[in-house]
């Protein structure tokens, strides 16, 4: 099992939020709560603590950035740091470059 923490933006957007990707093979209550092998991404939204493992399964209004934000999470486990990024609008390539982390002004 393994844990990131994300900064997730798009337009007017940002949502600090924790993902987990685990499957079966972490040990036998992943397997009994029906988690083969497939490797899982669960993706928490810290500020409401709404989750999801299925990145179709965000409600309609969040969905476009939540959805492709767990989308490429899922998909580029390997490349991601934690506390990178996520920039859906950089991502959809409706921007030329990712968004700058608030820590840097705010925190």
């Amino acid at each position: 099992m393994e844990i990131k923490q994300f900064e997730i933006r798009d337009r007017a957007t940002f949502i600090p939020a924790l993902a987990i990707r685990f499957s079966g093979f972490d040990g036998y209550l992943f397997r009994r709560a029906g988690f083969g092998e497939s490797v899982c991404t669960i993706l928490i939204k810290l500020s409401t603590l709404e989750l999801n493992f299925d990145p179709f399964g965000w409600k309609v209004v969040q969905g476009r950035t939540m959805h492709l934000a767990h989308c490429f999470i899922k998909e580029n486990w390997d490349e991601l740091k934690s506390e990178d990024i996520v920039d859906v609008e950089f991502i959809l390539g409706e921007k030329g470059s990712k968004k700058v982390s608030e820590r840097e002004d705010l925190y």
